[in-house]
């Protein structure tokens, strides 16, 4: 599965979500908010930033969930400006520290969101792809994650979430 077949399901999920809620206006804004708060509760279940604590990580499952999450909202922000030509996941196999991979991305979303540039939505998803590494994440567990969540998803559209 590429990354177009995800782009596919992300539409359909985002069109079954306008008509179930009927929305007519433009709602970037809030899906780029969305992406940052997502982003920041997947920054917390991998407690990379609280050197105070010595309590571990979420397990794997946990933070891979959270990590799809993004992946709804950064799909869907591709979809509102076009930029859906993208054909193959960006993974960047390099070893970073996480905080800064955090940091960056937060700054490659707010950037997006105030100038929404095709480059700026690739800078999210390698951002992403880095991440993934970094976490462990092969984009087979990113897709299976993508799938059981994003019927999740319709399931709670449909029991009025």
């Amino acid at each position: 599965m590429n990354l177009q077949q995800l782009f596919k399901m992300q539409k359909e999920l985002d069109d079954f979500i306008e008509k179930t809620q009927n929305i007519e206006h433009d709602v970037f804004k809030e899906k780029g908010l969305a992406l940052m708060v997502e982003l920041a509760e997947l920054a917390n279940e991998t407690r990379c930033f609280k050197f105070w604590s010595t309590k571990g990580a979420s397990e794997r499952d946990v933070i891979l969930e959270e990590y799809v999450d993004s992946i709804h909202f950064i799909l869907s922000l591709g979809l509102l400006k076009g930029y859906t030509a993208i054909e193959k996941w960006p993974v960047i196999e390099e070893k970073r520290n996480l905080t800064e991979i955090f940091l960056m991305t937060q700054d490659y979303i707010l950037s997006f969101i105030s100038q929404p540039t095709e480059d700026r939505y690739l800078a999210i998803w390698q951002c992403y792809g880095l991440l993934a590494f970094n976490l462990g994440f092969s984009f087979e567990d990113v897709v299976a994650a993508y799938i059981e969540k994003n019927e999740e998803n319709y399931n709670r559209q449909r029991s009025g979430y």
